[in-house]
């Protein structure tokens, strides 16, 4: 390590909100020291001992920053230097609109940056309590795997229960097993994304009779019990394929089965009545993602049901589905606005652990905690994104973000949640006006240029916001 006139920041986790926040540390001047417990004790969904790595190649969602929030936090990130940003650039893999990266390709990119920095140590252990209190600022940034010695020592002393949810992962298929004579690629409506040419995605045609027995399936498919886990709610946004197929026969049809804006090249004047999409995943093109596919099924009832879908009836598999426990703390509750643990100043969590989801929402609140601790052990004002930019809505939601149960009245309720424009303050009155020549002006247009004003507003004040930070 390089010597510096600063105390080190010690940072817990190294994964995507880990690995941002002790770049941005290290970028500001300041030491880190980064404990990372895989090489010691590995977990139920991470493979590997490598910096942030993910479970899914597409997890950085839109790349539009035009109308898109999640677009809109990347721009934000990139702005910022981020390096998990920096580093999904550069392994980016077609995806349509979408910002996809070749999984192993990002984290040993990621590993490399981290292990190069002349200001940051990384320290292989499993940390299995809070901090020691010579460790005057440190950042919590376990994630969602949170080991449960670490888990147990938060709640004892923050006197909270964490909240926890499901998470499901989706199979992978070797690209060679997949039946081209059936389907065939094409991107929703053609779309043409970052590295993308419009066709990125494969494309498994089911007729009515075929997606029923699908369906059917599902439903009596042979699932992962819940066991000591029962009761615990999903992710919405991340539910498992059959227990969509659950909620009503037509819902997977209107949801990860659409069949709109594709058509089917080996039989063009036949619309599909389901369709089912795979996504690249991985740089070489050898692999396939399953989108919308996670599952609780054991391993065998996958591969049978899955095999059921027109052209993957003789797929093999890289990896099934699987299941994991995903651990929060009720962030509203518990942290101030620069995400310190209000028991225990000098104490910061980031990412998937404060309750939000999804890996660039994490790896941006990593981002936070990072300029925030540095700022405090530099003796500087620590300075908030405005609640208009991507970054201070998803703080803000973490840090007061709160609904009021309808069954419970006054009760505060803290659940996970993505970027999304309703996080963003409403525009000012006024600032929607219809374009000239235009007769009727509502619904979805109106609603697209919203968010194109509110994703500009954003830039704009994230830009004022770094250069006043």
């Amino acid at each position: 390590m390089t010597n510096s006139s600063f105390s080190p920041i010690h940072i817990i986790g190294g994964g995507l909100a880990g690995s941002e926040a002790a770049w941005q540390v290290a970028e500001a001047g300041v030491p880190v020291i980064l404990h990372e417990m895989r090489g010691v004790r590995g977990t139920d969904a991470h493979k590997t001992d490598g910096l942030a790595e993910l479970v899914c190649s597409n997890s950085f969602r839109s790349d539009d920053a035009t109308s898109n929030a999640v677009g809109v936090i990347h721009a934000e990130m990139r702005l910022a230097g981020s390096l998990i940003m920096a580093c999904a650039d550069k392994h980016q893999v077609p995806a349509g609109g979408a910002l996809a990266v070749d999984r192993d390709g990002f984290s040993d990119a990621v590993t490399a940056a981290i292990h190069q920095h002349p200001l940051i140590t990384v320290v292989r252990e499993e940390v299995t309590g809070l901090p020691p209190e010579d460790w005057d600022l440190a950042i919590i940034a376990t994630g969602p795997l949170t080991s449960p010695a670490l888990a147990e020592a938060i709640r004892e002393r923050t006197g909270k229960d964490a909240l926890a949810f499901f998470d499901a992962i989706a199979p992978i298929v070797h690209t060679d097993s997949i039946n081209m004579d059936i389907c065939w690629y094409q991107s929703r409506y053609d779309k043409v994304g970052p590295g993308g040419t419009g066709k990125d995605y494969i494309n498994c045609p089911l007729d009515e009779a075929q997606y029923n027995a699908f369906v059917n399936a599902l439903i009596e498919g042979d699932a992962v019990g819940f066991k000591e886990w029962e009761g615990t709610p999903y992710f919405d946004g991340c539910l498992p394929i059959e227990v969509m197929a659950e909620r009503g026969r037509e819902t997977l049809r209107h949801g990860p089965m659409k069949p709109m804006g594709l058509t089917n090249a080996h039989n063009p004047t036949v619309k599909a009545y389901a369709v089912v999409q795979l996504r690249q995943d991985n740089a070489l093109g050898t692999l396939y993602n399953m989108v919308g596919f996670q599952t609780k099924l054991k391993y065998g009832a996958q591969a049978e049901i899955f095999r059921m879908i027109p052209g993957l009836e003789n797929a093999e598999f890289a990896r099934l589905g699987g299941l994991h426990r995903n651990t929060y703390i009720h962030s509203p509750t518990l942290l101030d606005q620069s995400l310190q643990l209000k028991a225990r100043p000098g104490l910061r969590f980031a990412g998937q652990i404060t309750g939000c989801e999804g890996y660039v929402e994490s790896a941006s609140i990593g981002l936070l905690a990072g300029r925030f601790a540095a700022a405090q052990r530099k003796g500087e004002t620590i300075s908030v994104p405005p609640a208009t930019t991507a970054l201070g809505a998803l703080l803000n939601h973490i840090t007061g973000g709160h609904i009021v149960s309808d069954e419970e009245p006054g009760k505060r309720s803290f659940q996970p949640m993505n970027i999304n424009f309703g996080l963003f303050p409403e525009l000012e009155p006024g600032s929607i006006v219809k374009p000239e020549g235009i007769k009727r002006f509502r619904g979805k247009d109106k609603t697209i240029m919203k968010r194109q004003l509110i994703a500009a507003r954003a830039l704009e004040h994230c830009k004022t916001w770094l250069g006043a930070a």
